[in-house]
């Protein structure tokens, strides 16, 4: 059985997944920390692998620590930069990490078909929505799907756009010229719609989380699976065969 901690339990994304390694015949919860909690509680635990679903701030205390003993780190924190990408990668060698912008299965899904549709279409936006308490923009979602398209397709049509009434209005330019615009709205957990368009006809994939138990079964499967890939990836990907 494997010995899960969470990092961020008092959390509301904490607690769900508490909620869902306890309800998991193959995970056992075997410790709980928050934001300024001693880290080595974690080891003292004997975990296997840890869920962080706290802040930037407090992962870049915490997944050191589990790296240098050894112990897997399942991240759905947002906000980490590049080159908290590369640290992490230098440093998890006897255990893996797994980097998440989402953990819903629906929107990892929705990111992969963005990216099979960018090569053929001459312009894209993303527009994400997301609860009001959200402190980063824009969502860590918007900004890989956003790489992901740029990667797929570089060269997009040029934005016409001349005069802009209220500074923002285009929303932020991401890789390749994508625009990503963010809405943090109350009554709304987190959405997402991919914006496509060329000659005669526009496609648009969205994907709508309504409850925050659909990051669960990712959340739990990475649990599960991340002993299976080594070093740090990032998304979910891999872990689904795309």
């Amino acid at each position: 059985m494997t010995q899960v901690g969470v990092a961020g339990a008092r959390g509301r994304m904490g607690q769900e997944v508490c909620r869902a390694v306890e309800a998991d015949a193959d995970l056992e919860l075997v410790a709980q920390i928050d934001e300024g909690d001693d880290v080595q509680a974690l080891v003292d635990a004997g975990c296997d692998v840890v869920v962080d679903f706290t802040v930037a701030a407090a992962a870049r205390e915490t997944l050191p620590v589990l790296a240098a003993n050894g112990i897997h780190a399942v991240v759905g924190t947002s906000g980490l930069s590049e080159d908290d990408h590369a640290s992490l990668g230098e440093a998890f060698t006897t255990s893996n990490c797994l980097v998440a912008p989402n953990f819903a299965i629906g929107a990892v899904l929705m990111t992969r078909f963005a990216e099979i549709a960018a090569p053929f279409f001459e312009t894209a936006e993303i527009v994400e929505y997301h609860h009001n308490a959200k402190v980063d923009a824009p969502s860590g979602t918007a900004t890989h799907t956003a790489e992901r398209m740029a990667a797929a397709k570089a060269d997009w049509a040029d934005d016409p756009t001349e005069i802009e009434v209220f500074d923002g209005a285009r929303g932020g330019e991401g890789p390749a010229g994508i625009r990503v615009h963010a809405v943090r709205m109350k009554g709304v957990v987190a959405n997402q719609e991919v914006l496509l368009g060329t000659t005669g006809q526009t496609l648009t994939i969205r994907h709508d989380t309504v409850d925050r138990t659909s990051f669960m079964p990712g959340v739990v499967l990475a649990c599960k699976r991340i002993a299976d890939h080594p070093g740090l990836t990032i998304g979910l990907d891999s872990y689904l065969g795309l």
